[in-house]
């Protein structure tokens, strides 16, 4: 029996004019098609699970987005990897989804895969690891907690906060997003933790 997350009815309710009714509609597809599935919010976001992590959804601005988290093994008929979190594009309307019954085949394919336990392949990072700037090494060298939070973070974490700091194009904001950068490690905050599902 599927599990409907009354937190998902807040977020659709929360989101965009234009996006209530692509959410809405990509919600029951996914139901229809497995009848199983649970709803919850991850990353912020709706997602459904199935024998694990089977697909979600977002609303943004001016566009919507939709995915599978297994995504390298199922490839929509004439896309590619799709644009930002989705598959299927920018989402601004219902037309631009395709049919529910073909929606509902994608589906079919992410639940076999969660049921038979296949992983998709793991691919090796591309970035390169950056260095640490000067001013931050000095910062956390005065911040003993925040070193030892900053030491222990993955290298996507610490690379989050060191582009957050060199993007920055004039030196007041430089400052001020360092101080930032130092009391939030120091409270073991990843760079983007607003954003995290608590």
């Amino acid at each position: 029996m599927a599990i409907r997350d009354p937190r998902v009815d807040q977020y659709i309710a929360k989101s965009a004019e234009f996006a209530r009714p692509i959410l809405a509609h990509v919600r029951e597809c996914v139901h229809a098609a497995c009848p199983k599935v649970e709803e919850t919010i991850k990353w912020g976001m709706p997602y459904f699970v199935y024998q694990g992590n089977l697909c979600g959804m977002a609303a943004f601005k001016q566009h919507c987005a939709f995915g599978f988290w297994k995504r390298q093994l199922i490839k929509p008929a004439g896309k590619g990897d799709g644009d930002a979190m989705g598959q299927f594009g920018r989402i601004t309307a219902l037309s631009d989804l395709p049919s529910a019954k073909v929606l509902a085949g994608y589906i079919k394919q992410a639940m076999a895969l969660n049921e038979a336990g296949i992983q998709p392949p793991k691919t090796p990072s591309k970035k390169p690891t950056l260095a640490i700037p000067d001013d931050l090494v000095a910062a956390l060298k005065r911040n003993r907690k925040a070193a030892a939070v900053f030491e222990k973070f993955a290298p996507s974490h610490r690379r989050e906060y060191i582009e957050w700091l060199t993007e920055a194009k004039r030196a007041e904001t430089r400052e001020r997003r360092l101080a930032t950068a130092i009391e939030w490690i120091s409270e073991g905050k990843q760079r983007n933790w607003k954003y995290m599902n608590c």
